[in-house]
């Protein structure tokens, strides 16, 4: 993970606090204090006291974890404004790119900017993010498809990172698409993703995890078996794009052949997917803003998850082309609205679950000798969360302590 900026150590006290622990399946409430010292939570409970702290009396407010964004592609050049209209007019995702325009397109401005620019791009939303409670986010890189312009990508998720009150997991994502000097030519990018390219983002330590998007306009099973073979090799774990717009049992290749710490999107996922995320620990990562974007009707198989009680993780899929969304606030709405979660799922989907899909077991709950990344909503119900949007309810963010 991203080295984090210098902050004085503090004490902190947070009193009459409705605490939303998310230490169980639920969100049940208890009014209580919080204690943290440095970058951890100390204690909970109705009688905490921690002489020589800050105090803050949150006179009755909802507090949670700091939220968690799981699965962002936060970094990139350009825009893509003009596919919206072009789908508008009746142009599927997938004619979109074929035609050389959807990912490509991104690829090609990010390739022409420079690190200063990408940086100057990425900060407002990575900006959005903090001002609503977000205390981890992932950032995939995914737009460059060569070398250079992959670990720049990545250098930049880090330096935003080193930069900002905020922690961020960076996840290599070569296998994103098929770059054009590559056409027709699929084994071979794969060649150099798994190859030179990952020792490249292994030797500088700019990759976190490993990501491939496994489908029929990305790539095959076997490519992705591939690239997961050399994630291994560099002891780095693995995340899949799966099952977004058909079934090619990647989510069940990622989990049950490289235990993968999440599988994400999963509108076509099948049973057998579902047995072997179980099985796995694999957690599955729901993304309701690309589902939204696209105008897809396909609902991932939510009862299947919570029959065989997978853990969800929410996330924004923040990204210039199906989710160019800034916000996990309304992910979670969207997450109840569009897919029926319950507002407990979609709470335990941006804190604990959304933790783990990241493989942090020291985030995501409230409770001592967890990390003190907090948010306090002007709110009294967690359910308030799921449905309430379009204004923002956070109070306060405190980041490993830091207010």
């Amino acid at each position: 993970m991203t080295s984090q900026p210098t902050l004085p150590a503090r004490r902190l006290l947070l009193r009459n606090a409705r605490v939303a622990p998310m230490t169980t399946g639920g969100t049940e409430t208890q009014l209580a204090q919080i204690a943290t010292e440095g970058d951890t939570i100390t204690a909970v409970g109705p009688d905490v006291q921690l002489e020589g702290a800050e105090t803050f009396d949150c006179q009755g407010r909802l507090v949670t974890p700091g939220l968690i964004d799981c699965h962002t592609h936060l970094v990139y050049g350009g825009d893509r404004a003009r596919e919206f209209e072009l789908r508008l007019e009746g142009a599927s995702y997938e004619e979109i790119a074929k035609a050389g325009g959807g990912i490509l397109s991104t690829v090609s401005h990010t390739r022409a900017a420079s690190e200063d620019a990408l940086y100057a791009q990425a900060l407002p939303r990575l900006q959005a993010f903090l001002a609503e409670g977000v205390t981890t986010l992932e950032i995939k890189s995914g737009y460059g498809l060569d070398i250079e312009t992959e670990l720049k990508m990545l250098r930049v998720a880090r330096r935003l990172g080193r930069d900002h009150p905020v922690t961020i997991t960076t996840t290599f994502l070569g296998a994103h698409a098929l770059p054009p000097e590559y056409k027709d030519r699929a084994d071979d990018y794969i060649d150099l993703v798994a190859g030179p390219m990952m020792q490249a983002v292994a030797d500088e330590g700019l990759a976190d995890a490993v990501d491939v998007f496994c489908e029929g306009i990305g790539f095959t099973p076997d490519q992705t078996r591939r690239v997961f073979a050399a994630a291994k090799a560099h002891n780095l774990p693995v995340k899949i794009h799966a099952e977004q717009l058909s079934n090619l049992s990647g989510a069940h290749l990622a989990a049950a052949e490289f235990q993968a710490l999440s599988a994400d999107h999963l509108e076509h996922l099948d049973e057998a997917g579902v047995k072997a995320m179980k099985a796995a620990g694999t957690v599955a990562v729901l993304l309701p803003g690309a589902f939204y974007f696209l105008r897809d009707t396909q609902l991932p198989p939510l009862d299947l998850l919570r029959q065989h009680d997978v853990p969800m993780a929410v996330a924004t899929d923040c990204n210039p082309g199906s989710s160019p969304m800034n916000s996990l606030v309304l992910a979670i709405n969207m997450a109840c609205t569009l897919f029926r979660l319950t507002p407990s799922e979609a709470l335990l989907g941006v804190t604990r679950h959304a933790a783990q899909a990241l493989g942090l077991a020291d985030r995501g709950q409230i409770a001592p000798g967890q990390r003190a990344d907090l948010a306090v909503w002007d709110l009294e119900d967690p359910a308030q969360l799921g449905y309430r949007f379009g204004i923002n309810p956070l109070w306060k963010r405190i980041w490993n302590g830091n207010l």
